[in-house]
């Protein structure tokens, strides 16, 4: 098992890595501003001399937010050698000037949050598979300041040497840009902040917040240097987070769900013993031991015993249950058009867009990383009283909202026993019933109808108003 002070070690490792300046203070006069032209793109760049980071960005592309009077800064973030971290911002449509920040970051591991961005919550959108996007007029950015991120390198549009082979070993690259963005836009260092993800986000979100919290810590001891994240709210919908609950889950959800059952009893029984005598044993040994090896066997074997026997008795598809298996929803539009030669140089890419590249996602399969459990990083993350949204839509499999809801149960915090005798009561948008939902205190559960494993993608107007309510670090309610 990762203990504290293994855990402690290896990210106090991590940081003199990517930031080796960190230990010894520096002064803001010695970062520097100038402009330069390199692939044929011109960019903005900040050299941020507390981290060491540099960022390239170019400002109002023009491409996707086309609101009159709204900012947007595009480009890459570079830390160390050859790591170059791809990054999008978007001011809020309405009062930037007081409005918070959020960041997006999509799963995977290593996919690019270029998905949410166009599929999802981002200003644009693709509509009845138009080859160019027009105005979203449920973005996230209707509410809050939003940053999407690509991450970890070699995903979307960012591009290098990718040392990131774990949610944990991630999170330290992520607060280093946030350090670097603050840097250059110092008028957002006093705003509430908040993390929004999905599926890998389970692990993401969680390990990401909980490691902005261990830095926040550090720099009010005077142990470290840099800018004080105010974190506020995490927001995670469709994530996952723990395989012991959410294998089981696989099999409960196949079962019986709203739309159709994927199994029959007979199949599900076989399942429920082949989870407990090899899906289990596998995962506890994981638990037990931390070893990379472990790990990647009980998730080879969860998915060899449980998953497969489930996808191999129905056609539907594994983010909508709703569809078939071949079934491309959402649309893949925007791929081609960010693969564009024009759009990538109004933008500052400097390589070819990749949606899920092979190469990250298999650095996370080589240490298991998606057998451990984040679920006792989340539990501490809710303990420190900040506002946090579990939510799943209802059509999704592969990280559906019965494992989702189970995990919201299994959160150890002082209104646990409030949350878990509460019942789960209509979610309503402007009146119209769209979901179930319960709360306590500063943890909320949303099972979203007729959606699927993008919730904003199905129900932007119910994404809008619980991501607007989970920023505001409120508990979510009806309108």
């Amino acid at each position: 098992m990762r203990t504290v002070i293994q855990r402690a070690a290896t990210l106090s490792l991590l940081t003199a890595l990517i930031s080796p300046s960190l230990a010894a203070p520096t002064t803001a006069h010695l970062d520097k501003r100038y402009v330069e032209e390199r692939g044929g793109i011109t960019y903005n760049v900040f050299e941020h001399r507390s981290t060491g980071s540099k960022m390239s960005f170019v400002k109002n592309s023009g491409i996707c937010e086309t609101t009159p009077g709204v900012n947007q800064y595009s480009g890459y973030l570079s830390v160390g050698d050859a790591m170059n971290m791809w990054f999008w911002f978007f001011e809020a449509r309405e009062n930037p000037k007081e409005a918070p920040l959020a960041t997006w970051f999509n799963g995977g591991p290593g996919c690019s949050s270029m998905i949410g961005l166009f599929q999802e919550n981002g200003p644009c959108h693709f509509v009845n598979n138009q080859s160019t996007p027009s105005l979203n007029p449920y973005s996230f950015n209707n509410y809050a300041n939003v940053l999407y991120v690509d991450q970890p390198i070699g995903t979307g549009f960012s591009y290098g040497i990718d040392d990131v082979n774990s949610t944990v070993t991630a999170a330290p690259f992520v607060w280093n840009l946030l350090q670097a963005f603050y840097a250059h836009f110092p008028e957002y260092e006093c705003r509430d902040f908040g993390i929004f993800t999905e599926s890998y986000g389970g692990h993401y979100g969680p390990e990401f917040a909980h490691y902005i919290q261990e830095q926040n810590a550090a720099i009010e001891e005077g142990d470290l240097e840099g800018d004080k994240i105010n974190i506020v709210a995490v927001g995670i919908n469709n994530g996952w987070f723990d395989s012991t609950i959410q294998e089981r889950a696989y099999i409960d959800y196949a079962l019986n769900n709203s739309y159709r059952p994927l199994i029959n009893e007979s199949v599900a029984d076989s399942l429920y013993d082949i989870y407990e005598t090899k899906c289990v044993p596998a995962l506890n040994e994981c638990i037990s031991s931390g070893t990379d090896e472990a790990c990647s066997y009980a998730d080879d074997t969860c998915i060899g015993n449980v998953d497969t026997v489930i996808y191999d008795s129905a056609d539907f598809g594994t983010y909508d249950i709703r569809v078939s298996a071949n079934t491309t929803d959402p649309p893949e539009t925007y791929v081609d058009y960010l693969q564009r030669p024009d759009v990538m140089k109004a933008i500052g890419a400097q390589v070819t867009y990749a949606e899920c590249p092979d190469a990250p996602y298999y650095k996370f399969a080589a240490t298991g990383d998606d057998a451990r459990s984040f679920l006792e990083t989340l539990t501490k993350v809710v303990q420190t009283g900040i506002s946090v949204l579990l939510w799943a839509g209802d059509a999704d499999f592969i990280c559906n909202w019965i494992g989702n809801y189970q995990v919201a149960e299994a959160v150890v915090y002082s209104a646990q026993s409030n949350f878990t005798a509460a019942e789960m009561v209509p979610y309503t948008v402007n009146g119209t019933e769209k979901g179930l939902f319960k709360t306590a205190d500063n943890l909320s559960f949303l099972k979203v109808y007729e959606a699927g494993h993008e919730v904003p993608y199905y129900q932007p107007e119910v994404a809008l108003q619980a991501f607007k309510q989970t920023m505001m670090d409120v508990a979510i309610a009806s309108t």
